[in-house]
C-alpha cells in the first residue's frame, strides 16, 4: 500500500461525506418498504457510518485516476456500502433473535443471518431505491474526482 493511500485528502473526504449522505437517503427510502411494525432503532446512523467508512476506504482510494475510474470507484463504494449494510443489519436481527432464544446454535445463527440478509436484499429490489443508489454512487464518484483533481 503506497503511503498516500493512508493520507487524508479532499477527495476521500468528499467521497466519505457523499456515501454517508447516500446511506442516510437510502435508509429513508428503505423504511417504507418494510412492514409498518418494524422498529429501526439506529438503522440510519449505522448506515451513515458504513457509508463514511466505505467512501473513505473504498471510493476515496481510487480517486485521481480519471473520471471513468472514479465512476467505477463510486459504484464500487456503493456496492460495498450495500454489502456491509446488509451484513450488519442481518447480524443485528440474528442477535436479537438469539437473545430471544429463537436460535440455539452457531450454525443455525449463521444460516438464519444469511436468510435474513437475503430477505432484506429482496426488499431492496425497488426501482426508486435502486435508481437513487446508482445515481448517488455515480455522483459521488464524479464529485470525488472533481475535488481530487482540483485540490491535490
Amino acid at each position: 500500500m503506497p503511503v498516500s493511500d493512508s493520507m487524508p485528502t479532499a477527495g476521500k473526504f468528499v467521497a466519505a461525506i457523499g456515501l454517508g449522505a447516500l446511506g442516510w437517503i437510502g435508509s429513508e427510502l428503505y423504511r417504507p418498504l418494510m412492514p409498518a411494525e418494524t422498529q429501526f432503532g439506529m438503522f440510519n446512523y449505522v448506515n451513515v457510518g458504513l457509508g463514511i467508512v466505505c467512501g473513505w476506504m473504498v471510493t476515496g482510494r481510487r480517486l485521481g485516476h480519471g473520471y471513468a475510474t472514479s465512476i467505477s470507484a463510486g459504484l464500487t463504494g456503493l456496492m460495498a456500502l450495500v454489502f456491509w449494510a446488509l451484513f450488519f443489519q442481518s447480524l443485528n436481527e440474528m442477535l436479537r433473535l438469539a437473545l430471544d432464544r429463537r436460535i440455539n446454535g452457531l450454525m443455525t445463527g449463521f444460516t438464519t443471518m444469511l436468510e435474513i440478509a437475503a430477505d432484506f436484499a429482496l426488499v431492496m429490489l425497488d426501482g426508486t431505491l435502486i435508481g437513487v443508489l446508482l445515481a448517488g454512487g455515480f455522483l459521488v464518484g464524479v464529485l470525488g474526482e472533481f475535488v481530487a483533481r482540483r485540490w491535490s
